[in-house]
């Protein structure tokens, strides 16, 4: 039996937008603090607030449009996103104090949080049903790329240009993405009349995929274990002396992440999601664990290499369970869940992990951090692996 095609000229495309989205996204992340700080004096914690206000813009515009998508239609909420994200990108020319800078960086995170909704959910139409975990997976490469080579180009650009030149090269990005979207072509969702009726209202589930909860809750640990890397590797790498090699971190991360996306997503598809998250959950919490305690260059690199193997899957992994066990009428509220819930653990993670620092430090930060991954594979049980793995023993028993 032949399998379904998964290279689409759609599935390129999407995916290839949503690598630009995610590029621009990392592009401005690590240039705003630097931006607010020389060109408005901001405090270190004025600065981080810009940065961060970002995070919030894009929770609550990913709420709203898990609700409206399907109504409004997911090619055109996907020209909104686009639209919206590259005028809010051209208004870093514009502002001039840092009030106009944080209410633009809400604005723009709002418009990232609907684009990458818009752009997550037509993915997850265009995979084919057999091949969802593997699908998946290719897909949140772009994700995975650009996470990897837009802190990169980043940091290279502020040495050689001015921070105005980060903002040209988004620009022209995001204008090329809109582009390429127009030759999308995006499967069109008929509604019953009892489903146009349960959308009118307000409800917790117009915002929210009740189904896709758990597995989302897993994705607020996931994302809280990522950000305490994100946000104090480099602080930690400058206190162990290994900064030289701390700066291929995240190329060892991203080179894993490629070599073992696509037997994961098989994987994923032919044994079930169980034979892929309790592997990767103890992997991501190992990871932490030789993370905390580097002392050389090889035990760092060897950290992101285990990195790339338990996040790298998990992420890809946990948003394929969200819409795996969705309605697939819901599929935008689905994909909308599971990274509120991510995003929201990314988002408060370095407000919350800055409190154990000064009495921890960043080896107890880290160490902490793999004993909380280690119990989310009890809680991943409890909220979904126990079920998931019922549905396999069903499966596989003869009738």
């Amino acid at each position: 039996m032949t399998k379904p095609k998964l290279w689409t000229k759609n599935f390129f495309i999407v995916s290839t937008a949503n690598f630009f989205l995610y590029f621009t996204f990392y592009l401005l992340m690590v240039t705003i603090t630097n931006f607010a700080s020389e060109k408005f004096h901001a405090t270190p914690s004025a600065a981080g607030l810009a940065s961060g206000i970002f995070v919030i813009g894009m929770l609550i515009g990913r709420l709203f449009t898990g609700r409206s998508i399907d109504k409004t239609g997911w090619k055109k909420t996907l020209y909104i996103g686009f639209i919206f994200f590259l005028i809010t990108t051209g208004l870093y020319f514009f502002v001039n104090n840092m009030t106009t800078l944080l209410i633009n960086r809400f604005l723009n995170g709002a418009a990232m949080g609907i684009a990458s909704t818009a752009t997550g959910t037509i993915a997850a139409k265009i995979i084919p049903n057999e091949r969802r975990g593997e699908g998946t997976g290719y897909y949140a490469l772009s994700v995975v790329l650009a996470a990897a080579i837009g802190p990169f180009l980043s940091m290279f650009l502020s040495q050689y240009t001015e921070v105005s030149i980060n903002f040209v090269l988004c620009i022209l990005l995001l204008a090329f993405s809109l582009i390429a979207i127009f030759f999308l072509n995006v499967p069109i969702i008929q509604f019953t009349k009892e489903q146009l009726e349960e959308m009118k209202g307000f409800s917790l589930d117009h915002f929210f995929e009740v189904k896709a909860i758990p597995i989302s809750v897993m994705g607020a640990f996931i994302g809280l274990g990522y950000s305490s890397i994100l946000t104090f590797l480099s602080s930690y790498t400058n206190e162990i002396d290994l900064v030289g090699v701390g700066s291929f971190f995240f190329i060892v991360y991203a080179v894993l992440v490629l070599v073992s996306r696509p037997f994961t997503g098989r994987w994923f598809d032919v044994r079930g999601e169980n034979f892929v998250m309790y592997p990767s959950f103890f992997v991501f919490a190992l990871a932490l664990f030789v993370l905390s305690q580097a002392h050389h260059g090889f035990t760092l690199l060897l950290a992101g290499a285990f990195v790339g193997l338990g996040y790298g899957t998990l992420t890809s992994s946990g948003q394929a369970i969200s819409i795996k066990v969705s309605p697939k009428e819901r599929m935008g509220l689905a994909t909308s869940t599971w990274f509120i819930f991510f995003d929201g653990g990314m988002g408060i993670g370095p407000s919350i992990l800055g409190f154990i620092v000064p009495s921890l430090g960043y080896r107890g930060l880290y160490m902490t951090m793999a004993i909380v991954l280690f119990a989310c594979l009890f809680f991943y049980y409890l909220l979904h692996g126990r079920k998931a793995g019922n549905k396999i023993q069903q499966m596989v028993q003869p009738s």
